[in-house]
């Protein structure tokens, strides 16, 4: 099922927000988004917190060039024998992957998150995490147990996950980008403030399962 803007209330996109001030490097504070109501607004409002030069280049060029050369670096690979098509089962086999990986996120300076748990044993740990919860109003003991046991295993499966959602190392780039964007940039004191609000149309239409040619700056979002 698609969605709209006008689905979306400015309260439900608080997880998002807290993605777009690491990004960005920026901070909302409380109520400071109140009057926005439409998709340009708030693009307008991220750009105008950005205090940073502005300069013309391309970041996902350079958030590429960092993971390619860490890659070519870090694991012995011939530069150009690396792709944005190359399949990330071949850069990080399953079965040292997340040594791997730790090494290009050294090298890069930041955690690129793309490693997760199979959806099965996040899911199980979700449905035992709600039935002690409800358990909690009918034998307190058992559901502090089961919620204990829950977030127990939340933690061990974010520590050996192993999962890749993403495959080629040109989406890894692309996530670098949205996620990372100063981070990713060669000089981060500066941003292109013509790519902001593509990128943030980009993890919109990603985050909410928008259509991208739906969403305009006008596009309003719903009202509480």
């Amino acid at each position: 099922m698609k969605y709209e803007l006008s689905d979306i209330e400015l309260q439900d996109i608080d997880d998002l927000l807290l993605k777009v001030e690491e990004s960005f490097n920026i901070k909302f504070v409380d109520n400071e988004l109140k009057d926005i109501q439409t998709f340009g607004q708030l693009c307008d409002h991220i750009i105008n917190k950005i205090e940073l030069d502005n300069k013309n280049d391309c970041t996902s060029q350079q958030a590429y060039y960092k993971l390619t050369n860490a890659i070519s670096e870090e694991l012995n690979l011939a530069k150009k024998s690396i792709t944005p098509n190359t399949s990330l089962e071949i850069i990080l086999p399953i079965t040292d992957r997340r040594k791997r990986l730790k090494k290009i996120e050294n090298h890069i300076g930041f955690k690129l998150n793309i490693l997760r748990s199979p959806h099965w044993v996040t899911g199980s740990l979700g449905i035992i995490f709600l039935i002690s919860f409800i358990m909690i109003f009918i034998k307190w003991e058992i559901g502090l147990g089961g919620i204990f046991l829950s977030v127990i295993g939340f933690w061990i499966s974010s520590k050996t996950a192993t999962v890749l959602d993403q495959k080629t190392v040109g989406e890894v780039a692309e996530k670098m980008t949205r996620e990372n964007y100063i981070k990713s940039r060669t000089d981060p004191s500066t941003f292109n403030k013509t790519e902001i609000e593509k990128l943030l149309t980009d993890w919109f239409c990603k985050e909410f399962d928008l259509v991208k040619n739906d969403l305009k700056r006008e596009s309003k979002f719903g009202i509480v």
